[in-house]
């Protein structure tokens, strides 16, 4: 057994110990062949005609995803790697590619752009790839394309399994090519579990950072949105914020901390970039005005479920006032496994009552 892979193995079970917590059975297979990835990669590259196998890990909310692959890049050495989350990876490709350069070739932007965000990284890790923008697609599978035909080798995770990536069936068929591309150039790992992590007392792999956890939902008119520091803004602290490429009308800026109202930030024509915009420059985030998400449209949904995701990512605090967004949430929609991942990150604010 190579030196690599044994040490990438222990390192796997030794990680676990220290979080209070073993190996799942359903985790061992990726944990087997993360190590043996390892053990790949310490090859030089010149000893093997082909670069090793992609790795795409997939499974439900609070299965340990990031923490596996979390552990597997901490693991590796030091030098020639690089792990984003793909929100980030996606907002810094898109502006690259938008980016003037002097060049008119689709591919040679991509190229270009990815050049300038992963240099001469051999290991890629993306935690939480999706795909559920149909103008995105396009690029998202110019983007796998590139990757799978360097010599980089990728890894990422996602709450789908490759044939459920676009799952609005408006919109599938467009993306069925970069399945096929996943599915052919990638070995697909299910970690699929019955342990839900999130419901342990231990710490837990997917708990997010420590100043989102301190967020609050609170309802209009709670006593102690005063005291807190979140009572209602003075229409003279009204001010537009630069995000990504547009202004949005903020109620309030209160030095690191910036107040919206729901619909302003998630009805509008907001992305993920205006998000990650927010969370470089505020790391407290006010929403107010927040409805049932049962109620609000579909669009909405979507965009609020990005704005936790790159809130929690950011590590950024989210406070929520109006009514909790949990309740009556919708059932039979596209969205459902990605509304599993914000009720649990969601469940970590503390509520008042």
């Amino acid at each position: 057994m190579p030196q690599r892979e044994q040490a990438m193995r222990r390192h796997f079970h030794q990680a676990a110990a220290r979080c209070g917590f073993s190996v799942a059975p359903a985790q061992e297979a990726a944990v087997e062949r993360l190590a043996r990835l390892a053990a790949e990669l310490a090859r030089p590259a010149w000893t093997f005609p082909r670069p090793p196998r992609d790795l795409y890990v997939w499974g439900p909310v609070g299965r340990g995803k990031s923490w596996l692959v979390d552990t597997f890049y901490e693991g590796l050495p030091a030098g020639r790697k690089r792990r984003l989350h793909f929100h980030d990876f996606f907002r810094r490709l898109h502006d690259g590619v938008s980016r003037p350069s002097g060049r008119h070739d689709g591919q040679s932007a991509v190229d270009s752009a990815l050049d300038e965000l992963i240099g001469d990284s051999r290991v890629l890790v993306f935690d939480e790839f999706h795909a559920h923008d149909a103008g995105d697609a396009m690029l998202i599978a110019r983007l796998f394309k590139t990757l799978l035909d360097r010599r980089i080798t990728l890894v990422t995770t996602s709450n789908y399994p490759p044939a459920g990536l676009m799952p609005d069936p408006l919109y599938h068929h467009l993306f069925e090519p970069t399945i096929k591309l996943i599915q052919d150039r990638m070995d697909v790992l299910d970690v699929s579990g019955p342990v839900d992590f999130r419901r342990l007392s231990a710490p837990q792999p997917d708990a997010g950072g420590r100043r989102f956890a301190t967020g609050l939902c609170l309802p209009p008119g709670d006593a102690a949105l005063e005291a807190l520091g979140f009572a209602v803004p003075a229409p003279a602290e009204a001010t537009p914020v630069l995000t990504h490429l547009r202004e949005l009308p903020a109620r309030a800026v209160r030095g690191e901390l910036v107040r919206f109202r729901f619909d302003a930030l998630c009805e509008t024509a907001t992305a993920v970039p205006d998000y990650l915009a927010l969370t470089e420059r505020f790391n407290t985030l006010v929403l107010d005005g927040v409805p049932p998400l049962a109620e609000a449209s579909a669009d909405g949904r979507q965009r609020f479920v990005n704005l936790v995701d790159v809130a929690c990512d950011r590590d950024a605090r989210l406070i929520l006032i109006g009514s909790d967004p949990l309740t009556s949430l919708p059932d039979g929609q596209a969205l459902t496994r990605d509304l599993d991942r914000t009720t649990s990150r969601l469940a970590m604010l503390r509520r008042t009552k």
